[in-house]
């Protein structure tokens, strides 16, 4: 590897992003004697997005490609938020990522320590009890501009400390009492040098250690000392925690631990998205989405039922890189990379979402064929399947016009067209109900034309899909959109509600035809509709019904409605 290029896809190289350069740098002098351990600190409190992708992609990928490792440590420092439900989900998504971690850890593995770590900040003058209310902490900090106020707890002793600390400890106090603060410098311009709050009181059960403790200890404190803890090499944040790293690398120096480095990247910011964790889970709670996994979510779990693949999300993750400054990425990259992964890999099936009905009036009553259809043009070795054929067949009603305008290639009376995979047929007529609507429309075929082509060489220009009437089966077809109407959900005014610019066409439910063969594959399982877009079956579906949910259509219909 050279000194500025980083290995990418085989012999395609790229320019080194900064943290790569960090890293070779590093490896280079010797520093943690070559190894690299980076960790990926996840909060228990909520499903993971995509956002979090990003991070665990770039965790997980910077170890790997630098020989080392990575562990998966929860941050189960908030008893009140956290749930076994989201530890799991969270192993889960890292895992269909393509993932392995080194080492699980908890935050909560190491509360004696970081207890322990807390009193000898005291005995060194570092640290005391405060007794004032959150509001009055929160006043006493200032502002920006203004330099803050001195507890008036804050030259209690050492010994008065201890004893107090000690007191929270073994639950003498209720929530809200007390608090054990740093002792830094309260007119610091670096707010979070304000005497931070290092432990508050919650007298809740803890998912993992129980009745245990009733203190626990605030991100800031526990965050550092859990990378010293794990002798993390490189701890990648996103950017809103730059303003925190003066503060975690205080805690290291005065408590002279091993000394982990904080290093920031921009997160990942998505139009017509919201990543907050309290919005999504808002839009849970108050059933604005069906759950954690409503396909129309940006979780990890969300956009796995939906149908985008593991390999999409990683691709994605690398054309994006790692910058230093926030952006807002175009969802449609996203959809592109989920198009060009699934291209190779979905096979291809036919479903018709607006049924026609097409009589075939030369075809013999009574017979049917089977007729052979390739299962992915982009892969050989994925074969070809056999499709039913027979006189009554469903197009898609937006593949006929009575009267075809200029340039309309399928089908219309008086005007050849493709099947495909099967014969060239002609419009003759129509039938209509008592309203003009066309109910019906009747055809010829060329019996000479079957597998699509013609032996006097005649061209047609029009190809369209069909599913034979006899033999289609219904399905649950889930067109799902994007979850909101407005590209920059990241700055909506105060005035503003993020949920007024909830989609209300996000998803449409309709009954579908489909040939036989979609009727049995198992949820998760993924097939290009031909001329449609991609589709996946859902975990709703059952012998009774099978659900489909579009993962994404063909091309990006969005960018021309969005332009309009």
């Amino acid at each position: 590897m050279s000194d500025n290029k980083a290995e990418v896809s085989g012999a395609e190289e790229r320019t080194l992003n900064f943290l790569e350069e960090i890293i070779e740098e590093d490896i280079k002098s010797g520093k943690h004697d070559g190894r690299v351990l980076t960790r990926f600190p996840p909060e228990p409190n909520g499903y993971l997005h995509i956002g979090h992708a990003k991070s665990i992609c770039l965790n997980f990928g910077l170890a790997k490609r630098y020989g080392g490792a990575t562990n998966l440590r929860f941050d189960d420092t908030n008893p009140v938020k956290e749930d076994v439900e989201y530890v799991d989900s969270i192993k889960d998504d890292v895992k269909w990522l393509g993932f392995e971690w080194a080492n699980e850890f908890y935050a909560s593995d190491y509360f004696d320590q970081l207890y322990e770590w807390a009193c000898e900040l005291i005995r060194r003058g570092k640290a005391y009890v405060d007794d004032q209310t959150q509001e009055e902490i929160r006043k006493g900090r200032g502002t920006v501009t203004v330099p803050g106020t001195e507890s008036p707890f804050r030259n209690r002793s050492v010994e008065e400390n201890l004893d107090l600390f000690q007191r929270m400890k073994n639950g003498e106090f209720e929530n809200g009492a007390r608090v054990l603060r740093a002792k830094i410098d309260m007119a610091h311009p670096n707010m979070f040098f304000r005497d931070p709050l290092l432990y508050r009181i919650i007298h809740t059960h803890h998912h993992r250690t129980g009745d245990k403790w009733c203190i626990y200890p605030m991100y800031d404190w526990a965050h550092g000392q859990c990378d010293s803890i794990e002798k993390i090499t490189h701890s990648i944040c996103t950017l809103e925690f730059d303003v925190h790293r003066p503060l975690y690398d205080w805690f290291i120096d005065n408590l002279e631990i091993f000394p982990s480095k904080q290093y920031e990247f921009a997160r990942l910011n998505l139009t017509y998205t919201v990543m907050s964790k309290r919005k999504l889970l808002e839009l849970v709670k108050n059933s604005y989405v069906t759950g954690w996994d409503d396909p129309r979510m940006p979780t990890i779990s969300g956009i796995r039922r939906r149908g985008y693949t593991a390999e999409a999300i990683r691709n994605f993750a690398e054309r994006i890189g790692v910058a230093k400054r926030d952006n807002v990425i175009d969802f449609s990259l996203l959809e592109f990379f989920v198009r060009e992964d699934l291209n190779k890999r979905a096979e291809r099936r036919m479903a018709v979402l607006n049924p026609l009905k097409v009589v075939i009036t030369n075809y013999p009553e009574n017979q049917s064929e089977e007729l052979e259809a390739v299962n992915n043009p982009e892969d050989a070795a994925a074969g070809s399947r056999m499709v039913p054929f027979g006189r009554e067949i469903f197009i898609e009603r937006d593949d006929f016009m009575e009267v075809a305008p200029k340039k309309y290639f399928r089908l219309a009376i008086g005007q050849e067209v493709r099947l495909r995979y099967a014969y060239f047929i002609k419009a003759t007529d129509v039938v209509k109900d008592a309203d003009g609507n066309i109910i019906e429309v009747h055809a010829t075929y060329d019996p000479a034309s079957r597998g699509g082509n013609s032996p006097d060489g005649r061209k047609v220009q029009g190809t369209i899909h069909w599913v034979s009437a006899q033999h289609a089966k219904k399905a649950q077809v889930r067109l799902y959109d994007r979850l909101f109407t407005r590209s920059d959900m990241d700055n909506l005014t105060e005035e503003e509600d993020y949920k007024d610019f909830l989609n209300p066409d996000s998803l449409k439910v309709i009954e579908a035809l489909i040939e036989p063969d979609l009727a049995n594959h198992a949820a998760g399982k993924t097939f290009q509709f031909e001329r449609i877009g991609y589709f996946c079956v859902d975990s709703d579906s059952s012998e009774q019904q099978v659900v489909f949910n579009r993962t994404v259509t063909l091309k990006d219909s969005w960018a021309k409605i969005a332009a309009k």
